[in-house]
């Protein structure tokens, strides 16, 4: 029997970098608004010193004397690379609502795909039809038939999960290139301007409750103040071989953050546009499968507008 190939995500763990401790049983996306006194322009700061402080973390470990290696995900490696182990199928079983970008948001995401492929050009992209934001994660690295035991027992509230955007109309602002040793993503702040009382955060908290009333227990990895889309993977390490070339890599983030905060944040001019309020065009998706890297099965999407 061959081993168990390693999940990345054993050996990256996305940590809350906001600050904010959850008690057992609680709702996890209600605590940081309750700890934010339901003000959206805290609720903002939080997401935006999550990500700030992740990036920092990032930044100081690409740059670190200790450097060793980038984190290669064992799974995408041998989905791409079919030679590595010929039949090899991705085992891991998921369900989640995914919140899939409006095409000004998916322009502006092949562009930065664009530009961080000239900096590491051997970058795995994300194939733009597949990109999506998590916003419920329910189960995941589960058999098919316990996913569909799940999915059976959701089903009935779906078409009411799905349309919750159509009336809870959250914002999104303030695109900025997120980035770990494994993978890099274009991650947005809830907005939090006068008519922005419900953001995105709420509409995690509401989505994590009514399906908690369905009676299915919810397993997600992980619940942190982020809103993000996967831009690229790492599948190898010859872009970042060098110290230099590691500090390129830093160097062209970082001006690509700048272009996004000086060009594109607060531009009405802009060839791209940095907002949008999650369910323009397509309403939530409820998707289970092998959801991985933007892959699996779409079940039921909502009502876009």
């Amino acid at each position: 029997m061959k081993p168990a190939i390693e999940s990345v995500d054993a050996t990256n763990k996305l940590e809350d970098l906001s600050g904010i401790k959850i008690k057992p049983g609680e709702n996890p996306y209600d605590a940081l608004i309750q700890t934010c006194n339901d003000h959206p322009a805290e609720i903002q700061s939080l997401y935006a010193t999550h990500r700030l402080t992740r990036n920092l973390q990032q930044q100081q470990q690409f740059l670190s004397a200790d450097f060793s290696e980038l984190i290669i995900d064992p799974v995408l490696f041998r989905l791409e690379r079919p030679s590595v182990e010929p039949g090899f199928r991705d085992p891991r079983h998921c369900l989640v609502f995914w919140a899939r970008p409006p095409e000004h948001i998916l322009k502006l995401a092949s562009h930065l795909q664009t530009l961080l492929q000239k900096a590491a050009p051997n970058l795995w992209l994300m194939p733009t039809h597949r990109m999506h934001m998590t916003t419920l994660e329910l189960a995941h690295s589960r058999t098919s038939d316990e996913i569909a035991s799940l999915v059976s027992s959701i089903r009935p509230a779906m078409p009411l999960l799905t349309n919750l955007t159509f009336t809870h109309r959250a914002r999104l602002v303030r695109p900025m290139i997120s980035y770990d040793l494994s993978a890099i993503a274009v991650s947005f702040v809830p907005a939090a301007e006068e008519n922005d009382g419900y953001t995105y955060h709420h509409l995690r908290r509401d989505l994590f409750e009514a399906v908690k009333k369905t009676g299915v227990e919810i397993g997600s990895r992980y619940v942190v103040p982020s809103a993000h889309i996967t831009l690229g993977r790492y599948l190898g390490q010859e872009d970042h071989a060098t110290p230099l070339a590691r500090q390129s890599w830093i160097q062209a983030i970082e001006d690509i953050n700048k272009w996004l905060e000086t060009q594109v944040w607060d531009s009405v001019d802009s060839e791209f546009t940095g907002e949008w309020i999650v369910g323009q065009e397509k309403g939530l998706e409820v998707r289970d499968g092998t959801l991985w890297y933007g892959c699996g099965r779409t079940i039921i999407t909502g009502e876009g507008f």
